[in-house]
């Protein structure tokens, strides 16, 4: 019998229509538009506006794309895995407002949450019940309404995270496309440099906690920036190596964006050329677990059927890994 893989067989994406620009930022903190394009990359970000608007509703039209692709009918999903650190609600789970909204009403679901790591290990998650032959249709979301937990007066995290969603589809593959590898790593010791102080129940929720801005997302941004370049460049650089492969191998890097630097030293690691590597962060800045499939998504014209892609990604807590597709369609 065939080995069977996990394959990508279909992308979907969403991101809102407001646009948050650095110009707009330059009115609302001490910042200016060449101040954080020269240190990130960032020009605009994307910003669910929306009253009553949450995670959920960035991730639905994504899988919807999806489900018009492939014509399939949502009682077809077995599973769905959502990958977020916004998630609408503390319980349930996104994932289950989901799979309600679109009308997957055989499917389980569950989120998962490694920060801006959280994708690839979704995605390796995903790609497990696939292998184990139990599954046949699991869809993957990474999706951030970042804009909730963003403090717009503090200008060291402002200008970096956006709103957004993108998804993928898993089905079973025997031959050989599909995900090959994968280098997942955590380590809870980097909870200082990059967490959220209080609504978690170390911390709950209080009118103390809430005046002093403890439920905004914090970061030490020195200090998560050297972590992130040698972290995602480590995990590269190992997955290539074990798997017998060079930066000639690769069609495309796929990395998390969460800065330019990040991303650039990530790739001369690796031996590869800027022009193999998917950079949006222009756009949308750091929309945490939807930028590796945001990519996939904008990129999907580009890709061709056996190219070899890395995705590699740096998350809070600390979490970080690469893995190693091969495209199927």
């Amino acid at each position: 019998m065939s080995k069977i893989t996990a394959a990508i067989t279909a992308v979907g994406g969403y991101v809102p229509e407001t646009k948050l620009t650095n110009f707009d930022l330059e009115k609302m903190v001490d910042t200016n538009d060449e101040w954080i394009r020269s240190r990130t990359g960032i020009s605009e970000r994307r910003i669910l506006r929306e009253p009553g608007k949450a995670t959920s509703d960035l991730a639905v039209p994504a899988i919807q794309e999806i489900l018009k692709k492939k014509n399939l009918d949502p009682a077809e999903i077995d599973c769905i895995i959502c990958a977020t650190v916004t998630p609408d609600m503390v319980f349930p789970a996104t994932a289950n407002i989901i799979g309600d909204k679109i009308g997957a009403t055989n499917a389980f679901g569950f989120d998962l949450n490694a920060a801006c790591s959280g994708f690839l290990f979704a995605l390796t998650t995903g790609a497990s019940y696939i292998e184990s032959g139990r599954y046949k249709k699991v869809i993957v979301v990474g999706a951030d309404k970042m804009s909730a937990i963003v403090d717009y007066t503090d200008r060291n995290t402002c200008i970096l995270f956006g709103d957004g969603a993108a998804a993928v589809l898993l089905e079973a593959n025997t031959e050989g496309y599909g995900i090959q590898d994968s280098l997942l790593k955590s380590d809870g010791s980097g909870v200082k440099f990059l967490h959220m102080k209080a609504g978690g129940s170390l911390k709950p929720a209080t009118v103390e906690s809430v005046l002093a801005k403890e439920h905004y997302a914090f970061q030490e941004g020195q200090s998560v920036f050297k972590f992130a370049v040698k972290g995602m460049a480590d995990a590269s650089a190992e997955l290539l190596q074990r798997n017998n492969l060079t930066g000639d191998d690769i069609a495309w890097l796929v990395p998390h964006q969460a800065n330019l630097r990040i991303i650039d030293a990530t790739a001369n690691r690796m031996g590869l050329a800027k022009e193999k590597v998917m950079i949006n962060i222009s756009k949308y800045g750091n929309t945490t677990a939807a930028t590796i499939p945001l990519c996939l998504w904008e990129w999907e014209s580009q890709l061709n059927k056996g190219d070899n892609l890395v995705f590699a990604a740096f998350g809070g807590g600390f979490t970080w890994g690469a893995t190693l597709v091969k495209w199927g369609f």
